[in-house]
């Protein structure tokens, strides 16, 4: 029998130089004999340079791709899906089993940055040239994504390499500036310009820069950071940096030189606000909290002084608005002392001494010989501009008249307001037939005598403010007569006064309990 050895050697050794063959016989069915690019050159100008091989290990070039614009790194390729045909500079591929090296040479500005690379299959990602990778994925995989924050400064080689088994394929890459306010944020605004300082993240997390609220002529803002519609992807710009309008913090600054006076406070926020005049120590305005737009009102008296006033706000999402408003009315000037004196001659020395003349401009001596009607005597000037000092004021009035003569004071300010002082009374004759007594009273009860008849007689009562408290009226009045003044007023001094119509006899008398 004919042995079959030979013939199954022959077999097996066709077998083996087949297999051998192969590869080479399908890579040199692959290769590009037009593939332009040298492989090594870097991209520059946010446009990279993506070398395109067959195979997953970058087995056999065929040419080359760019990724990117003039404006942007950023890219994203698909290759046409599973199985489509992907042209490059050279030759086309299939776009499975392939492999890509993108290559470009980038200058940054000093910061930091947040790079994403993502791929289906492998994807990995160096900055200095395939030395060391930053990011790296390099095995089969559905899509996904990695992302690394790192510091640049300067020049650098970036390399993405990216392969594909079979299947869906995608690489992608993103670069972001982390931009980061700079300077001091405890700084405050002067001249009714608030400093303020903005941050990313509800809690003042993140500082992204600085701006400016209020105008020389009123601090007063209402500020919606350019998204009244609260769409929550709106950009606003500090001096440096710019936010998402969602999920932010703002701090705002103001030294205010303030006069004595009555304030009114409005603060108004979505959502929560905050209103210090301590730099922050206290809040008489707190509403720290997700809400609608809503305002508070804080009112207050001020002593003149200067005041670090901090407004701060917060917004988690929906609409963005925070507000500030403030009035103000001055306090009237404070009268410490306020007398009028009977001299010779029908002469009143009217003496006074006050303080507080803050945005204070002047006096007017007013006269009254019935408590209701007042004439201007003369004006007295301020004898000082904004001053809480005190000083001292006086004038001899000269009038001649039978009976009690009013005298009080008008102070008026810069703004035209005027307020008043308590009402001096003055006996400017006293009739000696007719008398009021005693002085000094313990049981409510005065006595008034008149030795001649008095037709309509009237008597009446007044505190040391000229305010009237008692009337008593006589068609025909001679002799003694008494009169209940009460026992419910509180120890101190008054003023009684009897009257025919033509003169008034006036008396001051001292209650004691």
């Amino acid at each position: 029998m004919k042995s079959l050895y030979p013939y199954f050697l022959k077999l097996t050794l066709l077998s083996v130089i087949t297999l051998l063959l192969a590869p080479a016989q399908r890579l040199q069915a692959q290769a590009c004999s037009t593939a332009q690019g040298n492989r090594t050159t870097y991209g520059t100008n946010n446009v990279w340079i993506g070398y395109v091989y067959t195979g997953e290990n970058f087995n056999n070039y065929q040419g080359y791709i760019n990724e990117g614009n003039s404006s942007s790194p950023d890219f994203n390729e698909g290759f046409g899906g599973s199985g489509a045909t992907f042209n490059t500079a050279g030759c086309s591929v299939q776009a499975d089993n392939m492999s890509v090296r993108y290559l470009l040479n980038q200058t940054f500005a000093a910061g930091t940055y947040i790079i994403t690379v993502g791929g289906d299959d492998g994807y990995r990602f160096s900055t200095n040239g395939g030395s060391t990778w930053l990011i790296n994925k390099w095995v089969d995989q559905s899509y996904n994504s990695v992302t690394d924050t790192v510091t640049l400064n300067g020049n650098y080689n970036f390399e993405l390499d990216y392969y594909q088994d079979g299947g869906a394929n995608q690489v992608t890459f993103n670069i972001t500036q982390i931009c980061l306010g700079s300077g001091d944020q405890t700084i405050y605004g002067a001249n009714n310009v608030w400093k303020g300082y903005i941050y990313q993240g509800e809690n003042f997390q993140t500082y992204k820069g600085a701006t400016t609220e209020g105008s020389s002529s009123s601090p007063n803002f209402n500020e919606n950071f350019g998204n009244p519609g609260g769409s929550n992807t709106a950009t606003y710009f500090t001096n440096q940096c710019s936010i998402t309008t969602s999920q932010f913090s703002a701090r705002y600054r103001l030294a205010q030189t303030l006069p004595a006076g009555n304030y009114s406070f409005t603060a108004g926020g979505d959502d929560g606000f905050r209103l210090s005049f301590d730099g922050g120590a206290t809040w008489p305005i707190n509403m720290w909290q997700d809400q609608s737009y809503t305002t508070t009102t804080y009112t207050t008296t001020l002593t003149a002084g200067t005041y670090n006033t901090v407004l701060e706000y917060y917004q988690d999402a929906g609409d963005d608005i925070v507000s500030y408003t403030s009035t103000f009315s001055t306090l009237p000037v404070t009268i410490n002392t306020w007398t009028a004196t009977l001299l010779p001659g029908d002469k009143a020395l009217l003496k006074w001494t006050a303080s507080d003349a803050v945005d204070f401009d002047h006096f007017i001596i007013q006269r009254s010989t019935d408590d209701e009607t007042f004439t201007d005597v003369a004006t007295i000037g301020s004898a000082t501009a904004d001053s809480t000092l005190t000083q001292q004021y006086s004038y001899t009035d000269q009038f001649t008249y039978n009976g009690n003569v009013f005298y009080r004071l008008a102070m008026v300010d810069h703004d035209g307001t005027t307020t008043y002082s308590t009402i001096a009374v003055l006996p400017m004759q006293e009739s000696a037939a007719i008398r009021i007594y005693p002085t000094v009273v313990t049981n409510g009860q005065l006595t008034v005598e008149s030795p001649s008849s008095i037709s309509q007689a009237q008597f009446q009562l007044y505190d040391m403010n000229g305010q009237k408290l008692l009337v008593r009226n006589w068609s025909e009045f001679q002799g003694i007569q008494q009169v209940a003044i009460g026992s419910n007023l509180a120890a101190g001094a008054y003023i009684a006064l009897l009257s025919d119509g033509q003169s008034i006899l006036t008396k001051q008398i001292i209650i004691v309990k």
